[in-house]
């Protein structure tokens, strides 16, 4: 099956929609374009009107990635760094953008996951129970000391 081919208006306004549907990075706008068989130029010219009207907007989609990563996913710090750096985010701005998270939410975040995950552990030592959760919230994303300093605080 070939594709269709859409004039630049007709692109221009797919990748307007795909922006207004949900925050997007940079590297997720270059992938769409792919599809399109753009020239160089028209991508350029794209990609500074997404800008300019501020469909496109860096900080914006980093600080509702983490937001969302955090709140709604339960991600640690790490992980979330780790899949803003593949979608090409710079570690200045996620730095700058972790504050989306507050201190004391993850720190509950991080006992409540604890709490529940040790629970589950059933016919196991304690040690190993408390080791089990340990590697799980790692899994997650999050970060060993701060791991412990919930689990030696409770």
């Amino acid at each position: 099956m070939e594709k269709k081919s859409y004039t630049f208006e007709e692109i221009k306004q797919k990748l307007v929609n795909y922006c207004v549907y949900q925050d997007r990075c940079h590297s997720e706008i270059e992938q769409k374009m792919r599809d399109f068989l753009l020239i160089p130029e028209a991508k350029d010219e794209i990609f500074l009107y997404l800008i300019k009207e501020n469909y496109l907007n860096e900080e914006r989609f980093t600080r509702s990635y983490i937001r969302g990563k955090f709140y709604i996913k339960h991600w640690g710090r790490t992980k979330i760094k780790m899949n803003l750096k593949q979608k090409g985010i710079i570690e200045k701005l996620i730095s700058k953008c972790m504050d989306e998270i507050d201190a004391d939410d993850y720190e509950k975040t991080v006992n409540k996951i604890y709490q529940d995950y040790f629970s589950k552990q059933k016919g196991l030592k304690e040690y190993q129970r408390k080791s089990k959760a340990i590697k799980h919230l790692m899994s997650k994303g999050f970060e060993y000391d701060v791991i412990l300093d919930v689990i030696n605080n409770e």
